[in-house]
């Protein structure tokens, strides 16, 4: 058994590994045992015992221990710290090349891309952290003397192990993966090319109708002289030395609330893991800006704001990556006669007085064409006519259209001949003799 002093705090440790964390609430003076087993509480010699796992049980399972502590100001914690060698499985005398073994079939078993039950992602860390600390040689002869908690109290809390999946990155590395599983840093090299957006603006009618566009792109195309690697050809890369080939780097700070990490994209070699000389043509990018004339089908019923996606159109990817898509933002000119409301097309009609009253027919525009329209007798300013399908296709539903709305505004003359205005004297006393008999 070992005792270690951290400040007031006793740590002593046994064969079974557990922490006994002896606090005194007053003066700062260890208090009298007498309560805890008396004929097996010595800290005399290093050769003495402190709890067997039968009177440890014995001590939680009775309340009597309890009531000292209440009289005595001592409080008592008894913490079962983990056993790094049993977790990965191997003895106390077990080499570094039988741990690195016993991690990597653990490891494997555990690995959350493979074992999809509950509770494997905490396995595979707890297996991580056993592996750092037994594979470090101060860190575990630190373990062997004093226990986990000699590990914290050297300055290594529990948010300094390293990330578990780095850990097993460089450890499988070279070994070719894990049966399709692959690495976060295979995952960095290749990266989705980026979407490009272009305007393209049409009339009133190709919007309605739809229209088939021949446009020119300019966009970044995989370079033909790398083959889109980005390295000078004839040369060879080489892995990055700052990120180990994983293409992003960990930093950690130690603040007040704990330890934080931060994973970033490696500077060095910009996230792909590696270091080659530049190609010369691409500069090492892997791909050159191009132009490209694409042929572009617009679908009846669009309208500014619609959006139309052609896909792996957009920029190349970067080391065999998918290329990104191409965005097209469609914008409509307005119609100095029609309008239009969604998939309806309103239009005005002016008529004389007399054509409202009497009726007529009159030429009215439509998207298809001039088309006759009967103007009923006795319509009222304001009135609205329907002219069925005459109006946008449904997007996508091109057998489906609106309507076209006309508004009929009845025009009264401000200036009348003497001849017209007889006239309408005449129809006015008429209608004011009608009126006496309509009483009746």
């Amino acid at each position: 058994m070992a005792i270690i002093p951290c400040g007031s705090t006793w740590v002593t440790r046994c064969a079974v590994q557990p922490q006994c964390i002896l606090r005194p609430c007053n003066n700062n003076k260890l208090s009298t045992m007498s309560y805890c087993t008396p004929s097996r509480t010595r800290f005399a010699s290093q050769g003495s015992t402190f709890y067997s796992q039968e009177s440890l049980n014995a001590l939680f399972s009775s309340g009597s221990y309890n009531s000292p502590c209440q009289r005595r100001g001592t409080r008592l914690i008894v913490r079962a710290a983990r056993d790094y060698y049993s977790v990965l499985g191997v003895s106390k005398n077990s080499s570094k090349s039988e741990i690195k073994t016993a991690y990597r079939k653990l490891a494997r078993s555990y690995h959350p891309d493979v074992n999809k039950e509950a509770g494997a992602e905490d396995k595979f860390k707890e297996i991580s952290n056993a592996y750092e600390v037994l594979s470090d040689d101060e860190k575990r002869s630190i373990y062997d003397k004093y226990g986990e908690a000699g590990l914290k109290g050297a300055g290594m809390g529990m948010g300094d192990f390293s990330n578990p999946f780095d850990l097993f990155e460089s450890l499988f590395e070279g070994m070719g993966g894990m049966g399709g599983m692959g690495g976060r840093g295979s995952r960095t090299r290749s990266t989705e090319g980026e979407d490009q957006i272009y305007n393209l603006v049409l009339n009133f009618k190709e919007a309605v109708f739809g229209v088939e566009k021949e446009i020119e792109i300019t966009r970044l195309d995989s370079c033909s002289t790398c083959d889109g690697t980005g390295a000078k050809p004839g040369t060879k890369a080489s892995k990055c030395n700052t990120c180990g080939g994983q293409g992003q780097v960990v930093s950690s700070a130690r603040t007040p609330l704990g330890v934080f990490q931060q994973v970033m994209t490696c500077s060095t070699c910009s996230g792909s893991g590696e270091i080659s000389t530049p190609c010369n043509t691409c500069g090492g990018d892997g791909r050159v800006r191009k132009s490209k004339r694409i042929s572009l089908k617009v679908p009846p019923g669009v309208d500014s704001g619609s959006r139309l996606r052609v896909r792996s159109e957009g920029n190349a990817g970067r080391r065999g990556g998918p290329p990104g898509d191409l965005f097209v933002l469609i914008e409509v000119l307005a119609d100095p006669i029609l309008k239009r409301d969604e998939t309806n097309i309103l239009y005005t009609c002016k008529v004389s007085y007399t054509d409202a009253i009497l009726g007529t027919t009159m030429k009215v525009p439509t998207v298809d064409g001039v088309v006759d329209l009967k103007i009923p007798s006795g319509t009222q300013p304001g009135t609205t006519l329907v002219m069925a399908k005459k109006g946008v296709p449904y997007l996508n539903k091109s057998n489906m259209r609106g309507d076209q709305l006309v508004k009929v505004q009845v025009e009264i003359p401000k200036r009348l001949s003497a001849e017209e205005r007889k006239l309408i004297e005449e129809l006015a006393n008429l209608s004011k003799a009608k009126a006496p008999n309509s009483m009746r």
